[in-house]
């Protein structure tokens, strides 16, 4: 339970490049997320470019914490694998287990993050597919801010057993 337990917001970062390979861990992470029907929705948007980081940086007011990281990934999930399910409706579900795979790897390979909201906010998904030329059946589901962290942080336990209900309310 270490990486959960580490797990925490992290908005300021150095000026230092990530490794292909740690990307690329965190990608393979986000992808073994569990998904409904095994529908796995998800693609991946990689942005390195400093042109592409001052874009996500500037998607909203809470979107600054991009300012000082060396790579976002942009969530996406493809309506096109959906499409062979009927009323299938879990995907804000696939994708947070997606997402959320992503911030736990992220602390697994010692770097930082930031979960950015952006489905279904109509105004940040339309930034992002305009500023991204995201087609128009995939949708940007999240943007994770990631560097490596300008200090050491810990997490904190939210444990909190008055929320804990056994067997009904």
């Amino acid at each position: 339970m270490n990486a959960i337990f580490k797990r925490k917001s992290i908005r300021k970062f150095l000026d230092k490049e990530i490794e292909d390979e740690k990307i690329e861990r965190l990608l393979k992470a986000g992808m073994q997320a569990p998904s409904a029907i095994n529908s796995q929705p998800w693609e991946f948007l990689v942005v390195k470019d400093k042109d592409g980081i001052k874009k996500i940086e500037d998607m909203s007011m809470y979107s600054k914490p991009a300012r000082t990281s060396t790579c976002c990934i942009i969530t996406l999930f493809n309506e096109d694998y959906l499409s062979r399910f009927e009323n299938y409706k879990w995907v804000q579900q696939d994708m947070g287990a997606c997402t959320q795979n992503i911030l736990l790897q992220a602390v697994e390979e010692g770097l930082g993050a930031v979960w950015l909201g952006t489905y279904p906010d109509e105004e940040r998904v339309n930034y992002l597919k305009e500023h991204f030329n995201i087609p128009e059946n995939v949708y940007p589901y999240s943007v994770i801010v990631l560097g490596y962290p300008t200090e050491d942080y810990t997490g904190t336990d939210r444990f909190d057993e008055n929320r804990i209900h056994y067997e009904s309310y």
